[in-house]
């Protein structure tokens, strides 16, 4: 995994899948730009999970982009995927790269200076944070200033993307603060055209970096 590779970290979700299926989702997100995918699922069984996780996977190496699981090691290591991402509440970073070897990407998410600098002692290549703006994908979330994550980003030595209700509109007040990239959901996969929101995204988020 390159720091370029966080450029634009597409995170899925099936609210808005309509006739579509993820994985016809996820492609219009590589056409457009996508440089980095995180399968993100919580409500389905295992069999399902792994279905679409090989899909997805199948697709990521095709166009040569990392591919990570949303804290389920063994899926990863089932469908093939380049690592996982484990939240505070998930799998410890330890625990996970015992599992995956010193090969496979972990990425962890952080609110603090602290929970960043433990992260990467610990093992994690990436590290995502916010909430930066409220979010229909979580909408519970927590937010954290603009210079708490300048400070995150200054804590440490690995990427750091920025997510949470992310957009086209808002993404430019980032500018600065030293991230690597950004991770989106609904301003990829809510939009109309997914392609062309990803490549208008990616091309905004370029600017900024």
């Amino acid at each position: 995994m390159k720091r370029d590779d966080l450029t634009l970290y597409a995170v899925t979700d099936r609210s808005w899948l309509g006739e579509e299926s993820l994985g016809v989702q996820v492609e219009k997100a590589l056409k457009g730009g996508a440089t980095f995918v995180q399968l993100r699922e919580k409500h389905l069984d295992g069999e399902s999970l792994l279905r679409e996780a090989r899909e997805i996977a199948s697709l990521c190496h095709i166009y040569g982009v990392p591919f990570v699981v949303n804290d389920n090691v063994e899926i990863a290591i089932a469908c093939g995927a380049d690592g996982v991402h484990v939240g505070q509440e998930d799998m410890a970073v330890p625990e996970a790269r015992r599992l995956l070897g010193p090969n496979m990407i972990i990425g962890a998410t952080c609110k603090t200076v602290e929970q960043a600098i433990r992260a990467q002692e610990q093992g994690a290549d990436y590290l995502g944070s916010g909430a930066m703006f409220s979010s229909i994908a979580k909408p519970n979330a927590q937010p954290i200033s603009f210079e708490t994550l300048r400070d995150i980003c200054g804590a440490v030595t690995i990427p750091v993307v920025a997510i949470g209700g992310i957009a086209r509109d808002n993404v430019r007040l980032l500018r600065g603060c030293g991230i690597a990239g950004v991770a989106v959901v609904s301003a990829i996969f809510a939009q109309p055209d997914i392609e062309v929101a990803t490549r208008e995204l990616y091309q905004t988020v370029t600017q900024i970096l």
